[in-house]
């Protein structure tokens, strides 16, 4: 590269030592000082972890309220009279405008400044909830209209943060870094449960379950806005974002949809997505009505009906949350030792492991109470083990430019086709399998349609045992990735230097 080159846009993050003499008789010591104090990312080591454990903070709050509703969800059905059906619509509606927003954000995500596009949308998803608690009781569908607002918060959010991580870190301080963010998602469901039903239960009232998270959003905004710093895109990996050129969108899926890694782990962690989203919105009411048919409880015809149910699960949630997560991740380094195909190994086993668990606490449910929530911890616990492995497959096998892009990709595919649907149609099974309006086909209906997530976790785990077979080689494809198609390069004219693309001089 020439002395005379501007160096304004082109100049590498990494220069060599000839360009370096050059320039070195202002702030030397200065920047001498920062390159000790600053990983190649741009950021320093202490802000690089606090930006990962407030990317985390703000992950639990994206969860916890997303299944806050799932927590009073017997109440929010006898307060606006509706039955299963529309009660699934609760979480459609908002996974539909999470995924179709996903690929917008991704494509903004891959372009411009990720910190201020996620400080706008936790703002705007901060808002929206707290408006959604004043839902009137006469219109339903205003409630079902703000919890769609609110997945545009979260799709400005999930798309990105992964990314962010991606480029602080590389190989096994990734995944472990990864590993605390994706604690995060069983946890916060968990505390979403818990948060839900108590704030409820204390408050004599569902809506003040709905106005936990959009204060403690406010304390995420400026957590983000003071403390996270914008790191280099791909720097860290010594291909700085300078010689990654950016492709076109279209190019971009193309690309995407020719890497069998990512399209297989995405269609298994699809699976994961129905499971979770089917479980995540109806297990306290089910566990709810099997304890009325079985005696245990009383029917319920005020507020604050499945509240124990749901503090119950959603401690099992944030246990097996933790523990799955860690037992994932450990398992898979101990195996990668032995086998580069050790990631979407231990998910298929995550996933194939969940399956009779999940059967037995369904079967189980109106013979044994400690069975089935036995059954419920064993079965969430290795369905767990996904959540960490699935994110780093998924960075390791793409390139960095195009990360923000297979990230929304792969949340639209996995809620197109996994809990977008999934608690809206366990709903309409349910309802269409109920006999009549008695406690027990109540509980009858809706544990036959449940039975459906063992069946969708044994399909997921032949999409991760698919994905094996594809590992290394996508996985070396992308760690090799050298632009070549029109690629820019530095031709004479003039006695200065110039860009122009490849297939200009390339006859």
């Amino acid at each position: 590269m020439s002395l005379a080159e501007p160096t304004s846009d082109s100049t590498p993050f990494f220069s060599d030592e000839s360009e370096a003499e050059g320039s070195e008789e202002q702030g030397g010591a200065a920047a001498a000082q920062q390159q000790r104090e600053e990983s190649a990312s741009g950021v320093s080591k202490v802000r690089a972890l606090l930006t990962v454990f407030i990317l985390c903070y703000i992950n639990l709050l994206n969860y916890m309220d997303r299944f806050t509703v799932a927590g009073v969800l017997p109440d929010i059905e006898h307060y606006f009279s509706i039955d299963d059906g529309r009660s699934g619509l609760l979480q459609t509606v908002f996974i539909c405008s999470y995924m179709f927003l996903a690929p917008v954000f991704g494509y903004l995500g891959d372009r411009y400044n990720r910190k201020y596009i996620m400080l706008g949308g936790i703002t705007f998803w901060s808002a929206v909830t707290l408006a959604s608690s004043y839902t009137p009781k006469e219109h339903f569908w205003l409630l079902l209209l703000t919890r769609g607002l609110v997945g545009v918060g979260e799709a400005s959010y999930s798309t990105i943060a992964p990314t962010i991580i991606a480029d602080l870190y590389v190989k096994g301080k990734r995944t472990n870094m990864l590993s605390i963010f994706y604690f995060a998602i069983p946890v916060g469901s968990g505390l979403g449960y818990i948060a839900g039903s108590q704030v409820g239960k204390l408050a004599a009232d569902w809506h003040w379950a709905l106005r936990v998270t959009p204060g403690l959003g406010l304390i995420a905004v400026l957590l983000l806005l003071f403390v996270v710093q914008e790191p280099r895109r791909g720097a860290i990996e010594a291909r700085p974002e300078h010689h990654l050129t950016q492709t076109s969108w279209l190019s971009d899926l193309l690309a995407l949809s020719k890497n069998y890694s990512f399209v297989l782990s995405t269609f298994g962690f699809t699976a994961v997505a129905f499971v979770t989203g089917s479980l995540a919105l109806w297990a306290p009411t089910f566990l709810y009505r099997a304890a009325v048919v079985t005696g245990e409880r009383a029917p319920c015809v005020e507020d604050n009906c499945a509240a124990t149910e749901s503090l119950i699960f959603g401690a099992i949630t944030c246990i097996t949350g933790f523990l799955g997560v860690a037992m994932g991740v450990a398992v898979s380094r101990k195996l990668r030792t032995r086998t580069p195909r050790a990631d979407p190994l231990v998910c298929a086993s995550g996933l194939l492991l969940s399956a009779p668990f999940l059967y037995l606490a369904i079967v189980f449910a109106q013979t044994s109470t400690i069975a089935t929530y036995a059954f419920i911890f064993l079965g969430e616990l290795f369905l767990s083990m996904n959540w960490a492995i699935v994110a780093d497959i998924l960075l390791y096998v793409v390139v960095p430019t195009r990360r923000s892009t297979a990230e929304a990709l792969q949340i639209v595919i996995s809620h197109l086709l996994g809990d977008a649907g999934s608690p809206y149609l366990i709903g309409v099974v349910s309802d269409s399998l109920r006999r009549t309006d008695s406690f027990l086909w109540e509980f009858r209906s809706l544990q036959l349609s449940l039975l459906l997530c063992s069946f969708v976790a044994v399909i997921g785990g032949g999409f991760f045992l698919a994905t094996a077979l594809f590992i290394e080689t996508d996985r070396q494809r992308a760690e090799s990735y050298v632009p070549t198609d029109d690629e820019p390069i530095v031709v004479p004219k003039s006695g200065r230097s110039t860009r122009v693309p490849v297939s200009s001089v390339l006859i």
